[in-house]
């Protein structure tokens, strides 16, 4: 295998383990408003921005009383003083892989569809920022995966062809936008991201300690 021409991470469910708590915050933000959700439904948005399921569970019960951008910035206060509390450790090996893969000096990039904050949080909680050089939200485009808009951005950023770029994700519509992207893509199966198609990746492991940087590196 040749050497990639860069390797870019998704965040949530790859670096952060979040999505048990963006699952409890996100319940938290319905109650708090007083919108009828289904827990069970939550998982049919993993990978999408805050946004697309606040603005489908109000036209769903008709409210037109209460914005959904209200919403995102009350989920997202709540989600930060989450993330701020340190109660969330790393993926197991996604800082290792990160450091790694820069050792290699395989470019890297971050296309997450959380927001700018929660980003940031993040990038600066677990110290990796320096290691990335190019950091891209979705909070910034109009449209989140399986858009493959931020992956072409980050592409372009990183000033690599999409075909050469190797994306690692762990959701169905994660996925989609990288190989619509015309990337290659290696799914993360995390069994707290619920029950995710990973089919069209083109490998799936169980642990991220299986990717071999040095494959990747073209060694």
């Amino acid at each position: 295998m040749q050497k990639i021409g860069a390797f870019i991470f998704d965040m949530d469910g790859v670096i952060i383990d979040s999505e048990p708590i963006h699952s409890r915050v996100k319940l938290d933000t319905f109650a708090h408003f007083g919108i009828p959700f289904r827990a069970e439904d939550l998982a049919r948005y993993m990978g999408r921005t805050s946004g697309a399921i606040f603005r489908d569970a109000l036209a769903a019960c008709g409210r037109q009383d209460i914005k959904p951008e209200d919403m995102a910035a009350y989920k997202h206060a709540h989600y930060l003083e989450v993330l701020e509390s340190g109660v969330i450790d790393p993926v197991a090996g996604s800082v290792d892989l990160i450091k790694n893969l820069h050792a290699a000096e395989i470019p890297l990039g971050l296309a997450t569809s959380s927001n700018v904050r929660v980003m940031n949080t993040v990038l600066d909680s677990f110290a990796i920022r320096t290691y990335f050089s190019s950091i891209l939200s979705g909070g910034e485009l109009p449209e989140s995966k399986p858009n493959p808009a931020i992956y072409l951005i980050s592409a372009e950023r990183l000033g690599v062809a999409p075909a050469d770029c190797v994306v690692l994700e762990d959701t169905e519509n994660g996925i989609l936008a990288a190989k619509r992207a015309g990337m290659y893509c290696i799914a993360f199966r995390n069994l707290n991201s619920g029950r995710q198609d990973l089919s069209l990746a083109d490998e799936v492991v169980d642990s991220l300690t299986e990717i071999d940087v040095n494959r990747l590196a073209g060694k």
